[in-house]
């Protein structure tokens, strides 16, 4: 079982298990004047319930935050509520998603009807709903919690808006540390995607917040996946290159004749991808194409039945 593992002063950790990669998530205790700070929850699984009844017994809990809605993040918000008595905090635009999403029966046929427009075959689109759906049981979220806003305080720390791997997503800042959630993680880029009735251009707004947190003054940041990053400006930077270069194959990828997101999707993430991963390879390159169309780098076309790409 998880156990809770004390990282710096005043600051801890408690890594909760994932059916799926990474296998893991990291969830945050941070130590304030009333009690502890409980940054995300997990997934929920069978074992959440007796995790976070053991995290109450040795500490005491005064707030739960969620960095975004995403399963591996919210998923187990209420069992950890439950063992705590702690009042959820989460984003105003995090959670109008969360609820859309997670809350609403519409959803599965919202989605597979946005990627049939987006080029994806029918046999496919399925395929791509089923692994969307399969998320569907391991998510307990709490209604109605404590909205937060950019700029609020929580116990202390600041909180920073860092969209792009979600809309609404959060981030904690105090004394040089960050708390990120998936804004920033050490060995692998997050997914940033384009969905229906999301922000227009995610890419865009990801690397305006990379920029922002670029420019704080950071010594730590503590991602929700992987180790602690000591110079978490430069690895901001080095993911701003990351598009940028993915975003240049994406324009080489395009062409006079229209391609579809899914279409690109292949040149850019490979052939080789199970369901979940063309589901995401499709959602992040449609995030490039889109911005590409914003800096002038290609065209987008849209007769009402699918979405096409070609190169300006």
């Amino acid at each position: 079982m998880a156990s809770i593992e004390h990282l710096f002063d005043g600051i801890a950790r408690l890594t909760l298990p994932l059916p799926m990669r990474p296998s893991h998530v990291h969830a945050y205790l941070l130590e304030g004047a009333d009690g502890w700070t409980l940054v995300d929850t997990g997934l929920s699984l069978p074992e959440s319930q007796e995790i976070f009844d053991s995290v109450a017994r040795e500490l005491p809990v005064a707030r739960i935050v969620i960095t975004h809605f995403h399963p591996d993040h919210v998923g187990a918000a209420q069992q950890a509520q439950a063992a705590t008595g702690a009042p959820v905090h989460q984003g105003e635009l995090d959670y109008e998603q969360c609820e859309h999403v997670w809350g609403s029966d519409e959803w599965p046929q919202v989605i597979a009807d946005w990627f049939l427009r987006n080029g994806v075959p029918p046999d496919v689109a399925n395929e791509l709903l089923e692994v969307g759906s399969a998320y569907a049981p391991f998510i307990r979220y709490v209604r109605d919690p404590e909205r937060l806003r950019p700029g609020d305080r929580v116990d202390g720390w600041e909180v920073v808006a860092t969209p792009g791997h979600s809309d609404g997503h959060l981030s904690l800042v105090r004394d040089g540390v960050l708390v990120a959630g998936d804004h920033l993680l050490p060995k692998i880029t997050p997914a940033v995607g384009l969905y229906p009735d999301s922000r227009p251009d995610p890419l865009g707004d990801y690397l305006e917040s990379l920029e922002r947190v670029a420019s704080l003054d950071l010594h730590l940041a503590l991602p929700g996946h992987g180790e602690p990053m000591e110079e978490p400006s430069a690895r901001a930077r080095a993911i701003v290159e990351h598009h940028r270069g993915r975003l240049e194959e994406a324009a080489d990828a395009l062409g006079s004749e229209p391609r579809t997101g899914y279409d690109v999707s292949y040149p850019l993430f490979g052939a080789e991808l199970n369901p979940a991963a063309r589901r995401f390879a499709v959602a992040e390159t449609l995030s490039h194409l889109e911005r590409l169309v914003r800096e002038g780098g290609a065209e987008r076309a849209d007769d009402g039945r699918v979405v096409s790409y070609t190169q300006s």
